[in-house]
């Protein structure tokens, strides 16, 4: 892997070399918190931020979207605007970095997903480093540091970047903008060790994820089910900013007096009364409790079974969205059978 840096302060010549070639989306700050958006100047670029409202999920599953268009004398004709646009992500945290990987094999695996796969393809990622807040519990689900899936990835180092090559994109990058950047020096090199150590330490937050799917399968008739079917209020909050939350609805929108119309993709939530409602008015998930627990089990038991990790990277952002003050890190720990944790 290629390790160079650039100061800070050329950050803005960098990203007018890129504009050639991409659109450049980053954080912006919206209303007292941040969203990534595209950027009409770089000075309203927000790299130093804490989380976005929605992760970058939404490029490449929008959370409303047209597959396709359909006819009886023509058949289907595939919806392709946007998914072939050449955009750069800049400032992707490592934890988000982490889901778009675990999307990836969701996506890519034995049914893969054509339209996600195509936005993938042509969105480009420039990870930048972050210092966390008091809701991240990133070092607990091992996404507070990300070894691939990004084309460059940027560490703070005070005056510089500290800019890691990941891919040929990334290479390409750095070599049309070759003035802008420098060797790193030993210096650097202690620099980028001691901030590493620092984000470390400052994540206060832990949810030891050990053994967690044994503890699920043997505490599936817990009461905390019930109390936590009390307190949801199943509005899909925590779904809809998850990272790596990828369940869907599709519909199809048929025109008045015609079997022409279109199919529509939008996000849904397993918490949501109607998601395991089927033909005949049967719900296999009728009760909050029911389906709360089975969000949890999902993301940290049965995700784990067929992937091999859960599919929370600790991003914190539930915990921030939850009207009701649910938080994931005490379930855990009051399911763990912990003294100190709240539960309330």
């Amino acid at each position: 892997m290629k390790i160079l840096k650039i100061p800070k302060k050329k950050l803005d010549q960098f990203a007018a070399i890129l504009r050639q070639s991409w659109e450049i989306h980053a954080p912006v700050r919206q209303n007292g918190t941040f969203a990534f958006s595209r950027l009409d100047r770089w000075t309203a670029a927000q790299l130093n931020y804490h989380r976005t409202i929605l992760p970058p999920k939404k490029y490449f599953l929008p959370p409303r979207e047209l597959l396709f268009h359909f006819r009886p004398d023509v058949g289907y004709q595939i919806n392709r605007s946007d998914v072939d646009r050449p955009i750069i992500l800049f400032g992707v945290h490592p934890c988000d970095i982490y889901a778009l990987n675990i999307l990836d094999q969701v996506f890519g695996g034995k049914y893969p997903d054509p339209y996600y796969q195509a936005r993938r393809k042509s969105v480009v990622i420039i990870g930048v480093g972050c210092m966390p807040d008091e809701h991240c519990f990133c070092r607990s689900m091992r996404a507070d540091f990300v070894e691939q899936g990004f084309d460059l990835f940027f560490s703070d180092l005070g005056d510089y970047y500290l800019a890691a090559v990941g891919t040929s994109v990334g290479d390409d990058m750095v070599a049309a903008a070759a003035s802008l950047f420098e060797p790193l020096t030993e210096a650097d090199i202690q620099v980028y060790k001691r901030k590493s150590s620092e984000k470390y330490r400052a994540i206060s937050l832990d949810a030891e994820i050990r053994d967690l799917p044994e503890i699920f399968e043997m505490e599936y008739r817990s009461e905390i089910w019930e109390e936590l079917g009390e307190k949801c209020l199943s509005c899909g909050s925590c779904s809809m900013v998850c990272p790596t939350c990828y369940c869907y609805d599709v519909v199809d929108r048929v025109e008045l007096g015609d079997r022409a119309g279109s199919r529509l993709r939008t996000w849904d939530s397993c918490l949501f009364h109607s998601h395991a409602l089927v033909a005949g008015g049967e719900n296999f998930r009728e009760k909050r409790s029911s389906r709360i627990k089975f969000r949890f089990y999902h993301k940290q038991r049965g995700f784990v079974a067929e992937f091999g990790r859960p599919s929370c990277v600790g991003c914190g952002r539930c915990i921030a969205a939850c009207p009701v003050g649910i938080d994931i890190v005490q379930i855990i720990k009051r399911l763990r059978g912990e003294e100190n944790a709240v539960f309330e």
